[in-house]
Protein backbone atom coordinates (compact mmCIF):
# COMPACT_ATOMS: atom_id res chain seq x y z
CA UNK A 1 0.00 0.00 0.00
CA UNK A 2 1.34 3.42 -0.89
CA UNK A 3 2.15 5.74 2.02
CA UNK A 4 1.49 8.78 -0.17
CA UNK A 5 -2.20 8.24 0.39
CA UNK A 6 -2.09 9.02 4.11
CA UNK A 7 -1.70 12.40 5.76
CA UNK A 8 1.51 13.00 7.78
CA UNK A 9 1.46 12.17 11.50
CA UNK A 10 0.16 14.90 13.79
CA UNK A 11 0.86 14.76 17.54
CA UNK A 12 -1.99 14.50 20.02
CA UNK A 13 -1.17 17.92 21.51
CA UNK A 14 -1.26 19.58 18.11
CA UNK A 15 -4.49 17.77 17.18
CA UNK A 16 -6.11 19.01 20.37
CA UNK A 17 -4.99 22.58 19.74
CA UNK A 18 -6.31 22.50 16.18
CA UNK A 19 -9.58 20.92 17.30
CA UNK A 20 -10.03 23.55 20.03
CA UNK A 21 -9.73 26.33 17.44
CA UNK A 22 -12.27 24.69 15.15
CA UNK A 23 -14.71 24.04 18.00
CA UNK A 24 -14.44 27.68 19.01
CA UNK A 25 -15.42 28.71 15.48
CA UNK A 26 -18.44 26.41 15.56
CA UNK A 27 -19.52 27.81 18.95
CA UNK A 28 -19.43 31.34 17.49
CA UNK A 29 -21.81 30.10 14.79
CA UNK A 30 -24.25 29.10 17.53
CA UNK A 31 -23.59 25.35 17.38
CA UNK A 32 -23.71 23.67 20.78
CA UNK A 33 -20.52 21.64 21.25
CA UNK A 34 -20.72 18.54 23.46
CA UNK A 35 -17.25 16.98 23.90
CA UNK A 36 -16.58 13.56 25.44
CA UNK A 37 -14.29 13.71 28.46
CA UNK A 38 -13.10 10.42 29.97
CA UNK A 39 -11.48 10.48 33.40
CA UNK A 40 -8.82 7.79 33.82
CA UNK A 41 -8.56 4.53 31.88
CA UNK A 42 -12.16 3.41 32.30
CA UNK A 43 -14.38 4.71 29.51
CA UNK A 44 -17.72 4.00 31.21
CA UNK A 45 -18.44 3.43 34.89
CA UNK A 46 -22.21 3.21 35.32
CA UNK A 47 -24.64 0.43 34.44
CA UNK A 48 -25.93 1.99 31.21
CA UNK A 49 -22.52 3.12 29.93
CA UNK A 50 -20.88 -0.24 30.63
CA UNK A 51 -23.87 -2.16 29.26
CA UNK A 52 -23.64 -0.23 25.95
CA UNK A 53 -19.91 -0.97 25.54
CA UNK A 54 -20.24 -4.60 26.63
CA UNK A 55 -23.12 -5.13 24.21
CA UNK A 56 -21.17 -3.87 21.20
CA UNK A 57 -18.11 -5.92 22.16
CA UNK A 58 -20.20 -9.13 22.07
CA UNK A 59 -20.39 -8.99 18.27
CA UNK A 60 -17.36 -10.44 16.50
CA UNK A 61 -17.26 -7.76 13.77
CA UNK A 62 -17.18 -5.01 16.37
CA UNK A 63 -15.03 -6.80 18.94
CA UNK A 64 -12.06 -6.86 16.55
CA UNK A 65 -12.38 -3.24 15.46
CA UNK A 66 -13.62 -1.32 18.49
CA UNK A 67 -10.23 -1.33 20.31
CA UNK A 68 -8.93 1.04 17.61
CA UNK A 69 -11.05 3.80 19.09
CA UNK A 70 -10.25 3.40 22.79
CA UNK A 71 -7.12 5.55 22.72
CA UNK A 72 -8.91 8.22 20.71
CA UNK A 73 -11.82 8.54 23.12
CA UNK A 74 -9.52 8.45 26.18
CA UNK A 75 -7.25 11.24 24.92
CA UNK A 76 -10.17 13.57 24.22
CA UNK A 77 -10.22 13.26 20.43
CA UNK A 78 -14.04 13.05 20.34
CA UNK A 79 -14.52 16.80 20.53
CA UNK A 80 -18.25 16.75 19.82
CA UNK A 81 -20.93 14.06 20.17
CA UNK A 82 -24.67 14.71 19.94
CA UNK A 83 -27.37 12.07 20.37
CA UNK A 84 -30.84 12.58 18.94
CA UNK A 85 -33.71 10.35 17.84
CA UNK A 86 -32.13 7.46 15.93
CA UNK A 87 -28.93 9.40 15.25
CA UNK A 88 -25.44 10.07 16.61
CA UNK A 89 -23.46 12.94 15.07
CA UNK A 90 -19.87 13.57 16.09
CA UNK A 91 -16.63 15.32 15.23
CA UNK A 92 -13.36 13.49 15.91
CA UNK A 93 -9.91 15.01 15.83
CA UNK A 94 -7.38 12.99 13.81
CA UNK A 95 -4.92 14.17 11.18
CA UNK A 96 -7.86 16.45 10.37
CA UNK A 97 -11.29 16.95 11.85
CA UNK A 98 -13.60 14.15 10.69
CA UNK A 99 -17.39 14.12 10.77
CA UNK A 100 -19.15 10.92 11.80
CA UNK A 101 -22.82 10.03 11.35
CA UNK A 102 -24.31 6.91 12.90
CA UNK A 103 -27.94 6.06 12.18
CA UNK A 104 -29.65 3.57 14.47
CA UNK A 105 -32.99 1.94 13.66
CA UNK A 106 -35.80 2.51 16.19
CA UNK A 107 -36.65 -0.29 18.56
CA UNK A 108 -39.50 -2.30 17.05
CA UNK A 109 -42.93 -1.94 18.65
CA UNK A 110 -43.02 -5.69 19.25
CA UNK A 111 -39.72 -5.69 21.19
CA UNK A 112 -40.64 -2.59 23.18
CA UNK A 113 -44.01 -4.09 24.15
CA UNK A 114 -42.29 -7.30 25.28
CA UNK A 115 -39.72 -5.39 27.36
CA UNK A 116 -42.43 -3.30 29.03
CA UNK A 117 -44.47 -6.39 29.79
CA UNK A 118 -41.51 -8.23 31.35
CA UNK A 119 -40.44 -5.18 33.38
CA UNK A 120 -43.95 -4.27 34.58
CA UNK A 121 -43.94 -3.63 38.32
CA UNK A 122 -40.21 -4.29 38.70
CA UNK A 123 -38.83 -0.75 38.35
CA UNK A 124 -40.06 1.50 41.12
CA UNK A 125 -38.90 4.99 40.16
CA UNK A 126 -37.21 7.11 37.51
CA UNK A 127 -34.14 7.30 39.73
CA UNK A 128 -33.89 3.50 39.90
CA UNK A 129 -34.23 3.24 36.13
CA UNK A 130 -31.65 5.89 35.20
CA UNK A 131 -29.15 4.74 37.83
CA UNK A 132 -29.60 1.09 36.79
CA UNK A 133 -30.60 0.07 40.33
CA UNK A 134 -32.81 -2.92 39.66
CA UNK A 135 -32.82 -6.71 39.87
CA UNK A 136 -30.58 -9.05 37.90
CA UNK A 137 -33.68 -10.30 36.12
CA UNK A 138 -34.51 -6.81 34.80
CA UNK A 139 -30.86 -6.31 33.79
CA UNK A 140 -31.02 -9.49 31.72
CA UNK A 141 -34.18 -8.26 30.02
CA UNK A 142 -32.91 -4.82 28.98
CA UNK A 143 -29.41 -6.05 28.01
CA UNK A 144 -30.48 -9.18 26.11
CA UNK A 145 -28.35 -9.36 22.95
CA UNK A 146 -31.31 -10.04 20.64
CA UNK A 147 -34.41 -8.85 22.51
CA UNK A 148 -33.10 -6.00 24.67
CA UNK A 149 -32.81 -2.23 24.31
CA UNK A 150 -29.42 -2.07 22.61
CA UNK A 151 -29.11 -2.16 18.79
CA UNK A 152 -27.57 -5.01 16.82
CA UNK A 153 -24.97 -4.33 14.09
CA UNK A 154 -27.65 -4.86 11.43
CA UNK A 155 -29.55 -1.91 12.96
CA UNK A 156 -26.53 0.43 12.91
CA UNK A 157 -25.39 2.38 9.84
CA UNK A 158 -21.89 3.90 10.08
CA UNK A 159 -20.34 6.76 8.08
CA UNK A 160 -17.11 8.75 8.45
CA UNK A 161 -15.55 11.16 5.94
CA UNK A 162 -11.95 10.07 6.69
CA UNK A 163 -9.89 8.32 3.96
CA UNK A 164 -9.89 4.94 5.79
CA UNK A 165 -11.64 2.34 3.61
CA UNK A 166 -12.74 0.18 6.59
CA UNK A 167 -16.43 0.23 7.49
CA UNK A 168 -15.47 0.89 11.10
CA UNK A 169 -12.48 3.22 11.23
CA UNK A 170 -10.87 4.29 14.50
CA UNK A 171 -12.89 7.52 14.47
CA UNK A 172 -16.22 5.64 14.37
CA UNK A 173 -14.95 3.23 17.03
CA UNK A 174 -14.09 6.20 19.26
CA UNK A 175 -17.58 7.63 18.79
CA UNK A 176 -19.24 4.30 19.67
CA UNK A 177 -17.25 4.22 22.91
CA UNK A 178 -18.08 7.90 23.35
CA UNK A 179 -21.77 7.02 23.36
CA UNK A 180 -21.10 4.73 26.32
CA UNK A 181 -19.30 7.55 28.13
CA UNK A 182 -22.22 9.92 27.44
CA UNK A 183 -24.75 7.37 28.76
CA UNK A 184 -22.81 7.43 32.06
CA UNK A 185 -24.15 10.97 32.60
CA UNK A 186 -27.33 10.97 30.50
CA UNK A 187 -28.72 7.42 30.38
CA UNK A 188 -32.09 8.70 29.15
CA UNK A 189 -30.44 9.35 25.77
CA UNK A 190 -30.40 5.60 25.06
CA UNK A 191 -34.19 5.63 24.99
CA UNK A 192 -34.20 8.72 22.76
CA UNK A 193 -31.76 6.96 20.44
CA UNK A 194 -34.08 3.94 20.17
CA UNK A 195 -37.14 6.21 19.84
CA UNK A 196 -38.99 4.89 22.92
CA UNK A 197 -40.26 6.59 26.09
CA UNK A 198 -38.30 5.47 29.16
CA UNK A 199 -41.08 6.63 31.49
CA UNK A 200 -43.25 3.79 30.16
CA UNK A 201 -41.08 1.37 32.18
CA UNK A 202 -41.84 2.96 35.55
CA UNK A 203 -44.25 0.90 37.63
CA UNK A 204 -45.65 3.99 39.38
CA UNK A 205 -47.42 4.90 36.14
CA UNK A 206 -49.15 1.54 36.22
CA UNK A 207 -50.09 2.12 39.88
CA UNK A 208 -51.72 5.45 39.01
CA UNK A 209 -53.65 3.87 36.14
CA UNK A 210 -54.84 1.09 38.47
CA UNK A 211 -55.86 3.60 41.12
CA UNK A 212 -57.91 5.69 38.69
CA UNK A 213 -59.67 3.00 36.63
CA UNK A 214 -61.93 -0.01 37.13
CA UNK A 215 -64.90 -0.82 39.32
CA UNK A 216 -64.10 -1.26 42.98
CA UNK A 217 -60.67 0.37 42.64
CA UNK A 218 -59.67 3.32 44.83
CA UNK A 219 -59.96 6.50 42.77
CA UNK A 220 -57.90 9.66 43.28
CA UNK A 221 -59.92 12.36 45.02
CA UNK A 222 -59.28 16.09 45.41
CA UNK A 223 -56.86 15.69 48.31
CA UNK A 224 -54.83 13.09 46.39
CA UNK A 225 -54.67 15.31 43.30
CA UNK A 226 -53.40 18.18 45.43
CA UNK A 227 -50.50 16.01 46.60
CA UNK A 228 -49.72 14.52 43.17
CA UNK A 229 -49.81 17.72 41.12
CA UNK A 230 -48.83 20.25 43.81
CA UNK A 231 -51.91 22.48 43.33
CA UNK A 232 -54.72 23.45 45.65
CA UNK A 233 -57.98 21.85 44.58
CA UNK A 234 -61.29 23.49 45.49
CA UNK A 235 -63.74 21.37 47.42
CA UNK A 236 -66.87 20.58 45.39
CA UNK A 237 -69.91 22.55 46.53
CA UNK A 238 -73.00 20.47 47.16
CA UNK A 239 -76.09 21.95 45.47
CA UNK A 240 -78.76 23.12 47.88
CA UNK A 241 -82.24 21.66 47.53
CA UNK A 242 -85.22 23.97 47.49
CA UNK A 243 -88.80 22.89 47.28
CA UNK A 244 -91.22 24.38 44.80
CA UNK A 245 -91.09 25.35 41.12
CA UNK A 246 -90.13 28.98 41.81
CA UNK A 247 -87.31 27.86 44.07
CA UNK A 248 -86.00 25.44 41.44
CA UNK A 249 -86.08 28.16 38.75
CA UNK A 250 -84.18 30.55 41.01
CA UNK A 251 -81.55 27.93 41.76
CA UNK A 252 -81.25 27.02 38.06
CA UNK A 253 -80.80 30.69 37.14
CA UNK A 254 -78.12 31.17 39.78
CA UNK A 255 -76.36 28.02 38.66
CA UNK A 256 -76.27 29.26 35.06
CA UNK A 257 -74.73 32.57 36.17
CA UNK A 258 -72.20 30.82 38.39
CA UNK A 259 -71.36 28.43 35.58
CA UNK A 260 -70.65 31.32 33.19
CA UNK A 261 -68.53 33.13 35.79
CA UNK A 262 -66.61 29.91 36.56
CA UNK A 263 -66.08 29.33 32.85
CA UNK A 264 -64.67 32.84 32.35
CA UNK A 265 -62.39 32.38 35.35
CA UNK A 266 -61.18 29.03 33.99
CA UNK A 267 -60.41 30.62 30.60
CA UNK A 268 -58.53 33.49 32.24
CA UNK A 269 -56.62 31.04 34.44
CA UNK A 270 -55.70 28.91 31.42
CA UNK A 271 -54.43 31.99 29.55
CA UNK A 272 -52.45 33.10 32.62
CA UNK A 273 -50.92 29.63 32.99
CA UNK A 274 -50.02 29.58 29.30
CA UNK A 275 -48.33 32.98 29.57
CA UNK A 276 -46.52 31.86 32.69
CA UNK A 277 -45.20 28.77 30.89
CA UNK A 278 -43.85 30.89 28.07
CA UNK A 279 -42.14 33.16 30.58
CA UNK A 280 -39.78 30.37 31.75
CA UNK A 281 -36.99 29.58 29.29
CA UNK A 282 -34.89 26.51 30.20
CA UNK A 283 -31.36 27.89 30.27
CA UNK A 284 -28.41 26.81 32.38
CA UNK A 285 -28.77 29.88 34.62
CA UNK A 286 -32.57 29.54 34.88
CA UNK A 287 -32.32 25.92 36.03
CA UNK A 288 -29.72 26.83 38.66
CA UNK A 289 -31.94 29.68 39.93
CA UNK A 290 -35.00 27.41 40.05
CA UNK A 291 -33.16 24.73 42.05
CA UNK A 292 -31.83 27.32 44.50
CA UNK A 293 -35.33 28.84 44.87
CA UNK A 294 -36.62 25.41 45.89
CA UNK A 295 -33.58 24.94 48.21
CA UNK A 296 -32.95 21.48 46.72
CA UNK A 297 -29.68 19.74 45.97
CA UNK A 298 -28.96 18.33 42.49
CA UNK A 299 -30.20 14.85 43.43
CA UNK A 300 -33.50 16.15 44.86
CA UNK A 301 -34.10 18.46 41.89
CA UNK A 302 -33.34 15.58 39.49
CA UNK A 303 -36.03 13.46 41.17
CA UNK A 304 -38.48 16.35 40.95
CA UNK A 305 -38.13 16.75 37.17
CA UNK A 306 -37.49 13.07 36.36
CA UNK A 307 -33.84 13.08 35.24
CA UNK A 308 -30.54 11.85 36.67
CA UNK A 309 -28.40 14.00 39.06
CA UNK A 310 -25.49 14.18 36.54
CA UNK A 311 -27.94 15.61 33.98
CA UNK A 312 -28.82 18.46 36.35
CA UNK A 313 -25.11 19.15 36.90
CA UNK A 314 -24.52 19.17 33.13
CA UNK A 315 -27.40 21.64 32.69
CA UNK A 316 -26.10 24.04 35.30
CA UNK A 317 -22.54 23.91 33.99
CA UNK A 318 -23.75 24.59 30.46
CA UNK A 319 -24.11 27.92 28.67
CA UNK A 320 -27.25 29.49 27.26
CA UNK A 321 -30.46 27.71 26.27
CA UNK A 322 -30.62 23.98 26.94
CA UNK A 323 -31.33 21.51 24.14
CA UNK A 324 -33.99 19.33 25.78
CA UNK A 325 -36.59 16.73 24.86
CA UNK A 326 -40.15 18.04 24.95
CA UNK A 327 -41.07 15.88 27.95
CA UNK A 328 -38.11 17.18 29.98
CA UNK A 329 -38.80 20.77 28.90
CA UNK A 330 -42.44 20.43 30.02
CA UNK A 331 -41.33 18.98 33.37
CA UNK A 332 -39.06 21.99 33.99
CA UNK A 333 -41.76 24.45 32.94
CA UNK A 334 -44.29 22.78 35.26
CA UNK A 335 -41.75 22.81 38.10
CA UNK A 336 -41.16 26.55 37.56
CA UNK A 337 -44.85 27.16 38.32
CA UNK A 338 -44.61 25.58 41.78
CA UNK A 339 -43.97 27.32 45.05
CA UNK A 340 -41.11 25.95 47.19
CA UNK A 341 -43.70 24.32 49.47
CA UNK A 342 -45.48 22.65 46.52
CA UNK A 343 -42.14 21.49 45.09
CA UNK A 344 -41.17 19.89 48.41
CA UNK A 345 -44.57 18.22 48.70
CA UNK A 346 -44.33 16.81 45.17
CA UNK A 347 -40.78 15.60 45.85
CA UNK A 348 -41.94 13.75 48.97
CA UNK A 349 -44.76 12.10 47.01
CA UNK A 350 -42.34 10.98 44.31
CA UNK A 351 -40.08 9.42 46.92
CA UNK A 352 -42.97 7.48 48.43
CA UNK A 353 -43.92 5.84 45.14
Amino acid sequence: MSYGRWAPYVSVAKRRANAAKEMKKLKKKGIEIEPIEVQGRKIAGTFWGEAWCNHLEKFSDYKNRLPRGRTYVRNGSVCHLAISKGKVEAIVSGSSLYKIKINIAPLSARKWKAIRKQCAGRIGSMLELLQGRFSDNVMKIVTDQDRGLFPKPSEINLACDCPDWAEMCKHIAAVLYGVGARLDHQPELLFLLRNVDHEALISSELDIQTATAGKGKRRLVGADLSDVFGVDMEEPVKPSRKKGVAGRKAVTGKKAVKKKVAKKKAVKKAIAVKKKKKAFTPTAAAVARLRKRFKLNASQFATLVGVSPPTVSNWEHGVGRLNLRQRTRDALIQAAELTPEQALRRLNNLRLR
